[in-house]
């Protein structure tokens, strides 16, 4: 940071993600390290706030609530979908200009970067010496010349999980799910939809994204020819469980008419004779089947006690 004194203002703009405070807590703490920083401001609601002059004093914050501020979700400092146009941006440097502020962070995509842009040239218009720095944030992740944006990675996460939920849902109530996912121009987040396949026959089994033209005959042949793909195709029967151990099983189909409309019932060697309990063979059946950390019910007997039940 060149010697400038002044004031540092920092707003966040766009859709929240999962990072977006990270970046805001990194800017403040270290802009607090450099003696020429006056003062850290936050515009509340993007730069929205920076027109309406609502901005927040964080220069005494203390760096344990920062970094608690770092860890939570959505912006802290709110944030805005205003689109600034070059009306909007001279409005923006009259109030830097006014605060005295002299190193402007905007958090956001590329509208963020535009806006810091013009911010910019409004500074080199007026011969007001201004640091101007967009700080990379956008779930769309097509931030040219950055290998990837903060935030992509989170909600690339989220999308990939949801997938993996329609794709089982769409097991269970057979149909055609469609799914639109958001990305600007670029196919990056609509993409992300197929890290959660694990088998080949796993949806999504169509992904279009914007990179590509969409072609809507095409698109219906797709969705036919992967409606027609199921795992089970050409197999009736019923799974089977067969113990081939205590803690082991296998698996095999058995033709529908040995099982259907049948039921299974204790053998007799699960029941003493009296018909009132059971017997260690069921004990030894059961047993593994409800898993391990099992309560023990076993009590410590006194002596008098143990007499008086006739085992002592």
């Amino acid at each position: 940071m060149a010697k400038l004194t002044g004031k540092v203002l920092i707003a966040q703009g766009g859709g929240p993600t999962a990072v977006i405070n990270q970046s805001l807590v990194g800017t403040v703490l270290e802009s607090r390290k450099f003696p020429e920083v006056t003062r850290v401001y936050g515009a509340i609601n993007g730069v929205r706030g920076i027109v309406d002059e609502n901005l927040l004093d964080l220069t005494q914050e203390t760096t344990h609530n920062l970094e608690q501020v770092a860890m939570t979700p959505s912006s802290a400092l709110l944030s805005t979908r205003d689109k600034p146009d070059e009306a909007y941006c001279r409005e923006i440097f009259k109030v830097c200009q006014a605060h005295d502020v002299h190193y402007f962070f905007y958090i956001g995509g590329n509208d963020s970067a535009d806006t810091v842009r013009i911010v910019n040239q409004n500074a080199d218009s007026a011969g007001y010496e201004m640091r101007c720095i967009h700080i990379p944030k956008t779930i769309d992740n097509d931030l040219v010349i950055n290998d990837h944006t903060p935030g992509y990675g989170s909600a690339a996460r989220f999308v990939a999980q949801a997938f993996m939920g329609f794709n089982l849902d769409n097991r269970a109530l057979p149909g055609v799910f469609i799914g639109v996912v958001m990305g600007r121009h670029a196919g990056f987040l609509t993409a992300a939809s197929a890290l959660g396949k694990k088998y080949p026959d796993d949806g999504p089994h169509c992904i279009y994204v914007p990179e590509r033209p969409f072609s809507e005959d095409q698109f219906l042949k797709d969705v036919k020819k992967a409606a027609q793909f199921a795992i089970w195709r050409d197999i009736d029967g019923s799974i089977t469980i067969e113990r081939t151990g205590n803690y082991s099983v296998d698996y095999r189909i058995v033709p529908l008419e040995e099982i259907a409309a049948k039921t299974k019932v204790m053998v007799d060697s699960f029941l003493n004779k009296e018909g009132n309990g059971t017997t260690p063979e069921f004990y030894a059946y059961a047993r593994p089947l409800v898993g391990s950390g099992f309560p023990n019910s076993h009590r410590i007997r006194s002596p008098t006690v143990a007499k008086i039940l006739g085992d002592g």
